[in-house]
């Protein structure tokens, strides 16, 4: 009897989910594996609403952002209850593996369901790159890029009109992308959860821009930061000493679409050919992480137990290079 394994993408979106999707399906077709989507990640696992997937299904997805399974976030599934509900439809289904491509929150309940006895592989997926143990995550690159083109263009505007910019990007809990699109794009200053700087301190360092020449200013703020954007906007326009007249753009959830990058497409593959190898090789509770140019398994338990730290080499970076 051929065996039966399901996906699911859970969380927030991120490019290259859809290249992941694709790798498990004809990597599974391979191993003589049928594959089931699960659409809308928990809440379709409670409902039960499991989707064969065939290489047609995933044919010309490789180059789509977002995910063709959907995404949701589900509160019943964080209850004992709903998690031994999701094994039942598990089980009715002829599920014996379960992946789950999603961040922190999804992957604590890939855990969970691996502790109740169920083989589970986890993919790492979150723009914010906050998953402990993998050096990148699945999405990540293409924000990134996402985030400079912004940024370039934002530059374009701010010095021909002698402006500062504040810029907010994604990073509620982690500041990644902020962090790393302001030495990337030639930031003055960066704004993270883990590196708070008062409103004070941005004015001063805005003032301290314009008072050496410059035509311009940019600083990144992740939206993690101890305030509002827009209170720090305010607080800006009414100093007189700043120079500079300031103004914001908030990315949003642009930062999430697009078509994935190369690097995403690519890592999201060799993720997704490693875990149904993985669950061949009767893993479980695991998950797969970049580890230097490798793709390696390491404990679920491990990447759920905290968030990612932050280089501080970035942040001295950051400070010596806007200068």
């Amino acid at each position: 009897m051929r065996r039966r394994i399901a996906i699911m993408t859970s969380g927030g979106d991120a490019p290259g989910m859809n290249a992941a999707i694709r790798a498990v399906v004809r990597t599974g077709l391979e191993h003589n594996i049928e594959v089931y989507g699960i659409r809308q990640a928990y809440t379709g696992l409670l409902n039960g609403d499991f989707q064969h997937l065939t290489s047609v299904e995933v044919s010309g997805i490789l180059q789509r952002g977002g995910t063709i399974l959907q995404t949701a976030r589900n509160q019943e599934f964080m209850t004992p209850q709903g998690q031994k509900r999701g094994l039942r439809r598990l089980n009715e289904k002829g599920v014996d593996a379960l992946i789950v491509v999603g961040g922190n929150g999804s992957l604590t309940g890939a855990l969970a369901l691996h502790n109740l006895g169920f083989q589970v592989i986890g993919i790492p997926g979150s723009i914010d790159n906050d998953i402990h143990g993998t050096d990148m995550s699945i999405g990540v690159d293409t924000a990134l890029n996402t985030i400079l083109e912004a940024l370039d263009r934002l530059r374009d505007t701010a010095s021909s009109h002698q402006r500062a910019f504040l810029i907010e990007v994604m990073g509620r809990n982690s500041g990644y992308l902020a962090l790393t699109s302001s030495i990337l794009g030639g930031a003055e200053l960066v704004i993270t959860p883990e590196r708070p700087v008062s409103m004070e301190e941005v004015a001063m360092s805005l003032e301290d821009a314009y008072v050496r020449g410059k035509s311009h200013a940019i600083a990144v703020i992740a939206e993690g930061a101890p305030y509002r954007v827009t209170e720090l906007e305010e607080f800006l326009n009414k100093n007189p000493n700043i120079g500079f007249e300031v103004r914001l753009t908030i990315l949003g959830h642009t930062q999430r679409g697009g078509s994935p990058t190369a690097f995403d497409r690519l890592l999201a593959t060799r993720m997704g050919v490693a875990a149904v190898k993985g669950i061949v090789d009767e893993q479980s509770g695991v998950m797969t992480a970049m580890v230097g140019r490798e793709i390696k398994m390491i404990p679920l338990e491990d990447a759920v137990s905290k968030i990612r730290s932050l280089s501080e080499g970035y942040f001295e970076m950051a400070h010596f290079l806007s200068r």
